[in-house]
């Protein structure tokens, strides 16, 4: 006679055909969830046809240069991402140290022009926590990585992920004083023109100048060169060598103190925000409340 006192669980698919399934589902691609999963894309397909035969439904609306999660795949994602976040929650904390540790991985501007500023506020707040840092400007995979937090710059709407603003990622030229005066200060949009540019092939200048209504630019003729940071084109803005095209809030000190001018008040803005995002079911860890909390605050002080 079974024992009744002890509670079935319900029967589960593999769980290598709900691991492809959250992948399929996050990137809306068999193609990139197979790479991250290092598999064939044959191999992903066929995991999913697993599930949708276990499920009894279609996961996923195949289109010809697209795939849409169909309304049980839908209703699927969500509770697959979370257990997910659970279970890496649960394997931190077997690890050891989990409480005593967090990582927050972030771009290396944000990192180095502002939270390496103010961290140490947060430390003295909380001295039980040792912080680790990682610059990456990769996404995160919250699932499979020891990170707690992530400061990213985007939209801000990532799925099962919350997301609180911190700063507008907008845009303005800057340069250094001493470039400017080399052709007689600047004193139209179109003679940072006369200039070299910074990374020309950053779609920012386009839509400046644009906003600026500086027209027939040559940008698209201009060496290729890409620092790929604005902490970079910055430095080397302050050392004469061109025109960097950066977001203010990023770059206060150097302006305050001269390092870098601002010549024109017109600031470019496509939506785009620095954002500190985590998984929504790790909302109410401890250490991932006290660090919201305290840059949230720390942000909206002046």
């Amino acid at each position: 006679m079974p024992d009744l006192s002890t509670p079935q669980l319900a029967p589960l698919p593999p769980l290598q055909a709900i691991r492809v399934f959250e992948a399929v589902a996050r990137h809306l691609s068999f193609t990139k969830a197979a790479q991250e999963l290092g598999m064939t894309q044959a191999a992903a397909s066929y995991q999913i046809k697993l599930l949708e035969e276990r499920i009894g439904a279609p996961l996923f609306l195949r289109r010809p240069r697209q795939i849409e999660l169909t309304e049980p795949g839908q209703r699927l994602a969500p509770a697959v991402s979370e257990a997910f976040a659970i279970l890496g929650q649960a394997y931190a904390a077997a690890r050891g140290g989990a409480d005593g540790l967090l990582c927050v991985t972030t771009v290396l501007t944000f990192a180095s022009n502002w939270l390496a500023q103010h961290l140490g506020a947060f430390q003295i707040a909380h001295p039980a926590l040792a912080v680790r840092l990682d610059t990456s400007s990769r996404l995160t995979d919250f699932a499979r990585e020891d990170v707690d937090l992530a400061i990213r710059s985007g939209g801000g709407k990532w799925p099962g992920l919350e997301a609180h603003k911190l700063l507008d990622a907008d845009f303005t030229p800057m340069l250094s004083p001493k470039l400017a005066a080399s052709i007689g200060g600047v004193n139209e949009p179109a003679d940072l023109l006369r200039l070299p540019i910074l990374d020309p092939g950053d779609i920012w200048w386009t839509q400046w100048f644009e906003a600026a209504g500086v027209a027939g630019h040559d940008l698209a003729k201009r060496p290729g060169s890409s620092m790929g940071a604005q902490a970079y084109e910055a430095n080397a803005a302050m050392a004469g060598h061109g025109v960097a095209i950066l977001t203010r809030a990023l770059f206060k000190a150097e302006l305050a103190d001269g390092r870098l001018v601002q010549p024109f008040d017109l600031v470019g803005d496509d939506g785009h925000a620095y954002w500190l995002v985590y998984p929504t079911a790790r909302r109410n860890v401890p250490k991932i409340r006290a660090f919201r909390d305290w840059i949230l605050a720390e942000i909206a002080c002046p």
